[in-house]
């Protein structure tokens, strides 16, 4: 019989190198997005992955989820210059599925600098395939007074946005 006291910490290091998978990921979208790696960032999703962002668009499968880089809106956005920034999340881990709750924020450049272009609250779940962490499904809404968006940053069992079966 395995040292439990082994067996104990050996728990608690498998968690935290999850939670540091999970942030590292999610820190990973940022700058990919301002670089306009769509490929990259559809990478950071499961295959059958949805970014769903309240009001623009519902992206399904990483060929969807990268296109959202190519439209006229992101692509103005990078010819002004602009930065993603993801803000600590509250992650909640349960064996191979996680979820975690965030703000995002895009600054844009303009005459006097930049200035926040967007705020948003991101509900992220994730899941673990083949060793690897990945995004099942991302929901952003603007932070604009909508109680969708409060929602969204709930903890994980309080209600929160239906999730469309997969196609």
């Amino acid at each position: 019989m395995a040292d439990p006291a082994l067996a104990a910490l050996a728990a608690r290091l498998a968690r935290l190198e999850d939670l540091e998978a999970i942030r590292a990921l999610i820190a990973a979208y940022g700058p990919l997005a301002d670089a306009g790696d769509g490929a990259r960032v559809a990478a950071l999703f499961a295959p059958d992955g949805i970014y769903a962002i309240a009001g623009f668009a519902e992206a399904r499968g990483r060929a969807a989820i990268a296109a959202l880089l190519e439209t006229p809106h992101h692509r103005a956005l990078m010819a002004d210059g602009c930065a993603h920034l993801l803000g600590p999340v509250a992650i909640c881990l349960d064996g191979d599925t996680a979820t975690a709750c965030g703000h995002s924020i895009v600054f844009k450049s303009g005459a006097s600098g930049f200035a926040a272009h967007r705020v948003a609250a991101n509900r992220w779940h994730l899941s673990r395939r083949a060793g690897q962490w990945l995004v099942a499904r991302r929901d952003n809404a603007l932070l604009d007074g909508n109680a969708a968006a409060r929602i969204l940053l709930s903890p994980p069992a309080a209600p929160h946005p239906p999730q469309t079966p997969p196609r």
